[in-house]
């Protein structure tokens, strides 16, 4: 499939308009910073982010648009290149380095310092992107339509919505202030809660549900029922096989981590607690092993893509297109070679010369691993903490077996695994920024100084955003649990004291194997059997949506085309109507009210305080699925929408 030998940017390569500019820089960073602390503390209160690449597109179209008066599509890009940054970061720092902060607590040590941290983000974040620059070409330009990069697509339709107004854009907002008020009723004010979870007592180990929110169902559609699919068999293999089989057969056992039997934990627990404690485990051995199926498979592409990168040593960019102009292969490699001398002489990263190694050797394996996995299911649901996971068991092995054990030994697995995260969370980031980027006719060398600049700001902002949330609630604490954070510090010690489930993931790196000799491709599945069944039942429902629409009879070609370009638009909406209203209720939960209250906690009491059956489980769930349909109704609504020259 190569779509795209006719593939033309919005922004044609001989036109040139105002792109990397002061001003978009500095909006860049602002939002880099914003985003970053929001979705840090979001991350460490539910263990999930938000993705901000979308909401910092819209806000900059306000912004350059409306208030400054200037006009340019490719200036609002920059800013959400940039901007985007600050959420991967966060991401990347969130899941791992608290872990230090738990450990300064439980041995008497002292936390982390700001210099560390910082360092740290800013040498993941850059080894993120030059390890993505290379495979631009590979992924995003000879791939293009076969990798969706939905949230990449979608921030794009977005951009030229605005820029197009007009039918277009009316479809964009339209889902975007649907799924704004959607999200703000049941997240904000807490009408009927965002989960929609059953457990199924006769089929013990079981339970199904949904997040009941619009981002997943516009995601849904955009990936369409393949990948749709393929994930949700991912979940349906979890939940209906995996977890019923660990039930009925571990009765009175205890295993590692869970520090009570299986039947204790599910009477106590239900479904959620045995995917919690072990799914989980088995998910990041299937992830890990995809990926490395994945990378051998991709490897032609990667040799292919470097050799033409070679072939233009020395020769310049000059001649190339604009479109086509990325940062010298020269640049990149020195850069990597300088980052890693830093981590290993550095003294405030806990990194030795073998660290290092395995940080560059993983970095790119995950970089290039974690770029195509976005293309196919987005960044919201990226399983970084599955990398994360996979690079811990084999670096707290190695730096086991050479001797560093004890606190050194566990803070240098977090350190390496925190540099690893990073890179993981920012090469999904710019890869979703280099096809929108791509679609609309931007410099990809310009966005990738942009994300170099996003990442060096919230690198320098995030510390003081850790050490301001541990100060005001502690981790670990009811305000602050740091679910991942929490996972990675017990793998940790897990691998160091000889406890760790070795059979679990090898039981996900076995079904990853067996999924591939059946020929289906592995890594949507593996992702499915990672995530919790809740976040692939509702793109299931997007890409039925699709479906309904591909195979219906009284459709032409040209009718089907426009249908489904409706259904983009108006999907692409919802991912950022849920983004920005993600990113505003992330800000009011940080805004204190008294000693033990916050904005956000105070909103949310709100109406069930107001109305006490909302506080009930079964009320909140069939609530929460009756306006999911009638989401899923404005959905099928908006894509038969005509436009008024048709109407005409």
């Amino acid at each position: 499939m190569n779509s795209n030998k006719d593939f033309k940017p919005f922004v044609p390569a001989n036109k040139t308009m105002p792109e990397f500019t002061s001003t978009s820089v500095i909006l860049g960073v602002i939002l880099a910073v914003v985003f970053g602390g929001a979705n840090a503390y979001l991350g460490l209160r539910v263990g999930m982010t938000v993705s901000a690449s979308i909401p910092a597109a819209v806000l900059s179209m306000g912004i350059i648009r409306k208030i400054l008066r200037k006009d340019s599509i490719l200036e609002n890009n920059m800013v959400q290149t940039i901007g985007s940054a600050g959420e991967s970061v966060a991401a990347g720092a969130i899941f791992t380095l608290p872990a230090l902060f738990l450990w300064a607590k439980d041995w008497g040590t002292s936390k982390p310092s700001l210099v560390e941290i910082a360092v740290i983000a800013f040498i993941g974040g850059a080894l993120g992107i030059l390890f993505m620059v290379p495979l631009r070409k590979a992924l995003i330009v000879q791939e293009h339509g076969v990798l969706p990069y939905p949230e990449g697509q979608a921030c794009a339709e977005v951009l030229m919505a605005g820029e197009e107004g007009g039918d277009k854009a009316s479809i964009v907002f339209a889902g975007l202030g649907i799924s704004a008020l959607y999200k703000f009723i049941t997240d904000g004010l807490h009408l009927f809660p965002s989960e929609v979870h059953y457990e199924i007592p006769a089929y013990k180990g079981s339970g199904v549900g949904m997040d009941v929110l619009p981002a997943l169902l516009g995601v849904g559609y955009i990936c369409g029922p393949k990948i749709s699919s393929y994930l949700f068999c991912g979940g349906v293999l979890g939940w209906f096989v995996l977890m019923p089989l660990i039930v009925l057969f571990g009765a009175n056992i205890v295993l590692f981590p869970a520090d009570v039997s299986i039947a204790e934990l599910y009477a106590k627990g239900g479904s959620n607690a045995i995917w919690s404690n072990y799914i989980r485990y088995i998910g990041a051995g299937a992830v890990a092993c995809g990926g490395v199926l994945s990378l051998i498979k991709s490897l032609p592409l990667i040799i292919k893509t470097f050799e033409e990168a070679m072939e233009g040593f020395g020769k310049g960019s000059v001649t190339d297109e604009r479109t086509n102009q990325d940062l010298n292969l020269k640049v990149i490699l020195i850069g990597i070679v300088i980052l890693a001398v830093a981590m290993w002489l550095i003294p405030v990263i806990p990194i030795n010369l073998f660290g290092a190694f395995l940080v560059i050797l993983f970095g790119f394996f995950f970089a290039t691993v974690s770029s195509r996995m976005v293309g196919l299911v987005g960044s919201s649901n990226n399983p970084v903490s599955g990398m994360t996971i996979a690079t811990l068991l084999v670096a707290s092995i190695a730096l086991k077996v050479t001797g560093m054990t004890g606190q050194e030994g566990m803070t240098a697995a977090i350190a390496i695994g925190g540099v690893i995260c990073i890179i993981a969370a920012i090469a999904g980031d710019t890869s979703q920024d280099l096809k929108t980027g791509y679609i609309l006719g931007a410099t990809p060398k310009r966005q990738q100084i942009g994300e170099i600049i996003g990442v060096l700001a919230s690198s320098l902002a995030i510390g003081g955003v850790l050490y301001l949330l541990d100060l005001a609630w502690g981790y670990g604490e009811a305000q602050l649990p740091a679910p991942q954070a929490t996972l990675m510090k017990m793998i940790v010690e897990g691998v160091m004291g000889g406890n760790l489930p070795w059979t679990l993931v090898g039981i996900g790196a076995f079904i990853a194997i067996i999924i591939e000799i059946l020929g289906i491709p592995v890594l949507p599945v593996a992702i499915g059997l990672y995530l919790p069944i809740h976040l692939s039942t509702p793109m299931m429902v997007g890409g039925l949506v699709k479906l309904v629409i591909e195979k219906k009879k009284n459709l032409n070609e040209k009718q089907k085309k426009e249908i489904d370009e409706n259904g983009i638009l108006y999907s692409s909406g919802m991912i950022a109507g849920e983004g920005l209203v993600g990113i505003f209720l992330a800000f009011l939960a940080v805004i204190p009210v008294g000693k033990d209250n916050n904005v956000g906690g105070i909103l949310g009491g709100f109406l069930p305080d107001m109305i006490p059956a909302l506080s009930d489980p079964n009320i909140g769930n069939i609530i929460g699925l009756a306006a999911f349909a009638l989401l899923t109704l404005s959905l099928w609504s908006y894509c038969f929408r005509k436009s008024k020259k048709a109407k005409k």
